[in-house]
């Protein structure tokens, strides 16, 4: 049996099609495959984790990054854990009638997911915080959760694909979200600014930085904890257990490059693969990869789903 597990393409297919294209190969060359769609705190996080733990969804109205009115929706499991996708409400990519500045975007949205689920009576609130567009330190997404009347107990789990501190957010993200060097530097002077004003700093702990310092904001005033996307959901989908078990195991994702060793899913899923043959299907490949190609024992570029079919079906084929 092949274990095919990749991440989604980023903006082309998600994580479920990209398995499903792969499988049918493995499966068309006579091999067997199982399905496992993963994901690491970015895109398609919410989708991995709603179906994994079987939840309900429920629609709530909210506003964009930019102040837009919008719905997103959350998800709500029986025994009262929540997932709320960040960049549903505060995405880089959302709709606006506004300009996108940088310096505007806000998690205002988010938080209101978070009291919204609360409110439905949410003990415990996962958080994917990959694609955002804010760096306001979760200064929103603090408003808006106070105006609702807090969190009454509940327990904030911040799920991220990166380890970047708090400082650091405006730096690394920032351009991304269209800041020039100048508004970068007053994004940072803001977030340094804004730690002052928190019940701890957020300044030094890991993955403080992460969705422009929003996890580090919830760290500080909501004792949020922030956690590895990734492990989070290896653990909830039994990876291990599944690894074992399987002869090889396919990888997956947009493009590999050498910040996939640092933190994202595929390195993940290395770390645990034991002598297992981890092969990669990718979108394309970044000629900085250097040593880090050594993990695989092959690398096949596919950037449709004809493409991943073929792949499939040639690494059954090398299996047999």
């Amino acid at each position: 049996m092949i274990l095919v597990a990749p991440d989604s393409f980023k903006g082309t297919y998600t994580a479920a099609q990209v398995a499903a294209h792969i499988a049918n190969g493995i499966r068309s060359a006579g091999g067997t495959a199982r399905e496992m769609p993963v994901a690491d705190g970015g895109e398609g996080t919410f989708d991995v984790i709603f179906q994994g733990l079987q939840a309900q969804p429920l629609t709530v109205s909210t506003v964009g990054p930019w102040g837009d009115e919008t719905t997103a929706v959350i998800g709500l499991t029986q025994d009262g854990t929540a997932i709320v996708e960040l960049a549903s409400a505060s995405g880089l990519n959302m709709p606006t009638t506004q300009i996108r500045d940088p310096l505007t975007a806000s998690t205002y949205g988010t938080g209101v997911l978070i009291a919204e689920a609360v409110r439905h009576g949410a003990r415990q609130i996962l958080v994917a915080a990959g694609g955002s567009a804010t760096t306001d330190g979760g200064a929103g997404a603090i408003t808006a959760i106070e105006e609702a009347g807090g969190l009454h107990g509940a327990q904030l789990v911040i799920l991220s694909d990166v380890s970047t501190r708090f400082s650091d957010a405006a730096q690394v993200f920032g351009p991304q979200k269209g800041a020039d060097p100048a508004t970068v530097q007053l994004l940072t002077q803001r977030l340094e600014r804004f730690a002052e004003t928190l019940r701890r700093d957020p300044r030094n702990v890991d993955r403080g930085g992460a969705a422009g310092g929003f996890a580090g904001g919830m760290w500080a005033q909501h004792d949020a904890s922030l956690v590895s996307g990734a492990d989070y959901i290896l653990d909830l989908l039994g990876a291990e257990a599944h690894i074992a078990a399987s002869e090889a195991v396919i990888v997956g994702e947009g493009r590999l490059d050498s910040q996939t060793g640092q933190g994202k899913i595929i390195s993940a899923i290395l770390a645990r693969s034991r002598g297992v043959p981890v092969y990669a299907v990718v979108g394309s490949i970044h000629e900085d990869l250097g040593r880090y190609a050594s993990n695989f024992a092959d690398i096949i570029t596919a950037t449709d789903g004809p493409a991943m079919t073929a792949a499939g079906a040639q690494i059954a084929a090398r299996k047999r």
